[in-house]
């Protein structure tokens, strides 16, 4: 029996050398869901094989988790010396980082976690080097720099695909698919505004995962990846930039020509930047701030001036009641009302309800039960 690698490339030709039509769209509904079922297998196996290996079990800590992920020697370990003064070994060599190596940036009052791990290679998704290890840290990330170098830009689309490969989802919305399986009546289809998603490929993808009733719920327009993606149910939905290191080592035109590539094909430039002469550094402390959603809210004590020098960081979305909780687990069962100063309120000193959402710059007061 074919191993699972083969039967995913085998899979894999035969969706490239199908072309797209109306009639073809079942085909290639149950071949990209063969696809993502078999890949699902292949990481979950590697997951398995040896547990999460020791160095790999690392406590969130600070306002939010950043890892830096990139192929070895790429200099992410220098990197994370220049963002937080933490001392990850460096070598001029592969895989000088054996363990995930924490260390904290402060930057416009958050306090933000940076992760070191070590690189990624082609196939780690798979469990190849220490991919099984590292991918499990990086799932639970916040936000993922992609770092490469200018010597190796190319290898930003394989760092892309590993992720892909391992159920992350960069830089994109989760789709709004509820799927609720039930005990007979087929397959029965809700939806919400326009899509193109008709109810046989549908049928025939959840066929695929061996699910014959179920209520489905799409909201919005959706794609087949994002229906297969929400039929397995484990992907992880994460923020991430292109960082190149090394910019102070190639002329003017070979950066020119390394963003421009970039840009084209991932419709974001990147962040050039130095770790080892820290040029760019505080540019990317900026992209790392702004991408985590972060806002500040300052504290005002009842009857007292507001604290304006040491802002709560929260991120962007965030309620009264995520304030309260973040402050202490019984502010919410004490909690009288709030009052608020700033953009969220129609007017000053406005009292509001625990499901309030906030502005950056708001001054809130909590008035508790006595």
């Amino acid at each position: 029996m074919s191993s699972l690698e083969e039967q995913i490339r085998e899979i894999e030709d035969e969706l490239r050398n199908t072309k797209y039509n109306k009639a073809t769209s079942l085909h290639i509904g149950r071949l990209k869901a063969k696809i993502a079922k078999l890949k699902d297998e292949a990481v979950t196996r590697a997951m398995k094989s040896s547990g999460t290996g020791e160095g790999y079990s690392v406590k969130k800590s600070g306002d939010g988790t950043v890892v830096l992920v990139g192929f070895p020697s790429v200099g992410k370990s220098t990197l994370l010396n220049q963002l937080t003064g933490t001392k990850s070994e460096t070598a001029a060599y592969a895989f000088t980082t054996l363990t995930v190596v924490p260390g904290l940036m402060e930057h416009r009052g958050a306090k933000i976690q940076i992760l070191d791990i070590p690189g990624l290679i082609a196939g780690a998704a798979m469990g190849k080097g220490r991919g099984k290890e590292v991918i499990a840290v990086v799932r639970t990330a916040d936000l993922i720099i992609i770092l490469g170098d200018v010597f190796n830009d190319r290898h930003i689309d394989v760092l892309v695909r590993e992720l892909y490969d391992a159920g992350i989802r960069i830089n994109t919305p989760k789709p709004d698919i509820t799927i609720k399986k039930s005990g007979m009546g087929g397959v029965r289809l809700n939806t919400v505004g326009s899509v193109d998603l008709n109810l046989e490929e549908i049928r025939t993808i959840l066929a695929e995962n061996k699910i014959m009733n179920a209520d489905v719920l799409i909201r919005g327009n959706v794609t087949q990846e994002d229906f297969i993606d929400a039929m397995i149910g484990n992907r992880r939905y994460i923020p991430a930039f292109i960082a190149i290191n090394k910019v102070d080592l190639v002329d003017d035109q070979s950066k020119k020509d390394i963003v421009k590539h970039l840009t084209k094909q991932f419709g974001q430039a990147p962040i050039m930047i130095s770790a080892h002469s820290g040029f760019n550094i505080n540019t990317l402390k900026d992209a790392v701030y702004e991408h985590l959603g972060f806002i500040q809210i300052f504290m005002k004590p009842l009857g007292e001036p507001a604290d304006m020098e040491e802002p709560l960081i929260v991120r962007a979305g965030s309620t009264v009641e995520d304030v309260c909780n973040r402050l202490h687990r019984d502010f919410v069962e004490r909690f009288r009302y709030a009052k608020i100063w700033g953009d969220s309120v129609k007017h000053d000193a406005q009292r509001v309800s625990l499901p309030h959402v906030l502005a950056d710059g708001d001054i809130l007061t909590i008035v508790t039960k006595l």
